[in-house]
């Protein structure tokens, strides 16, 4: 199995400074670097094993071997396809399609996309287990950000409390509605029920930002963009403004256009926190929602 190591050479403004405040600056916890210590890892320089207190040259190479992961005991591995959309050493994206749940449940541990995501790290030979960034609802389809291992985790969960990571999506929702707004209403859960959200005053704050790209008799092709991530809340903001989503019939909308909520993630904007570098990501509409356009 291959495990995780990242490299760096060390620039001339850590000259002289200890090792520690550059892993820090890197944003390795310190959780982390206990696990490096204890667990089976190493820290080298120059291919010499070194503790935290070294104190650092220009051009010195530094590398980090994490100890190696094991996957939870309870996540079963499936041979299931996926559609991979990007990947390198660190960062998965993955399209997912409807009707799949993102992570299982202890009545259905089976069937889910991070079933089919551990079966495909064990396909290629990578010790991880399955750390999945952005979630999706089981009906909803799209892009799926996946870190492959738990310091690169670390840092996207950084990124998501900073608001960085962005996600566009597209929708059909009922009725004729204005060109473009935005949604700002708090969202909680519903107090008779574990599953579904709304608009309450006790809620946590929520913003979605749309605009209608084609308006048709029936529904309003939507894209939507949103500032934070709760739970099922394009669903409960357009819900609230009377205008669910197609499909979508816990939320009060009709299933005669289609058997699903018509949500799909068809972008992704994120800064890798390996490479530093800007990735915008796309998936295509699925079929479903396409032939919802065809047929008007």
């Amino acid at each position: 199995m291959k495990g995780y190591t990242l490299t760096w050479t060390i620039p001339s403004s850590y000259e002289g400074k200890l090792m520690r405040e550059f892993l820090i600056d890197q944003k390795l916890s310190k959780r982390t670097l206990t696990a490096v210590k204890f667990d089976g890892g190493s820290i080298t320089i120059n291919g010499n094993e070194e503790n935290v207190r070294y104190p650092l040259s220009e051009g010195d190479v530094l590398q980090v071997r994490f100890p190696e992961e094991k996957p939870s005991e309870t996540l079963i591995a499936e041979e299931t396809p996926l559609s991979v959309v990007y990947e390198d050493a660190d960062v998965l994206v993955v399209d997912k399609p409807w009707g799949m749940k993102t992570i299982p449940t202890k009545e259905e541990p089976t069937g889910s996309l991070a079933n089919a995501i551990l079966g495909y790290f064990t396909q290629k030979g990578i010790s991880s287990t399955v750390h999945i960034v952005t979630r999706l609802d089981k009906d909803t389809s799209g892009l799926v950000l996946v870190a492959k291992h738990r310091h690169v985790h670390h840092l996207f969960s950084l990124q998501q409390k900073g608001r960085e990571i962005k996600r566009t999506y597209e929708a059909f929702a009922e009725g004729v509605m204005n060109e473009f707004g935005m949604i700002e209403e708090p969202i909680g859960r519903k107090s008779d029920s574990i599953i579904e959200r709304e608009v309450r005053e006790d809620g946590q704050y929520a913003l979605t930002h749309y605009r209608v790209k084609k308006q048709f008799s029936e529904f309003s092709h939507v894209e939507l963009k949103l500032a934070t991530g709760r739970t099922h809340q394009i669903r409960v903001h357009l819900s609230f403004i009377g205008h669910p989503l197609a499909g979508d019939d816990l939320y009060g909308g009709s299933i005669e256009l289609i058997g699903r909520q018509a949500l799909h993630c068809k972008k992704l904007h994120f800064f890798h926190p390996i490479t530093k570098e800007w990735l915008e990501l796309e998936a295509g509409m699925p079929c479903d929602m396409k032939m919802l356009l065809d047929r008007q």
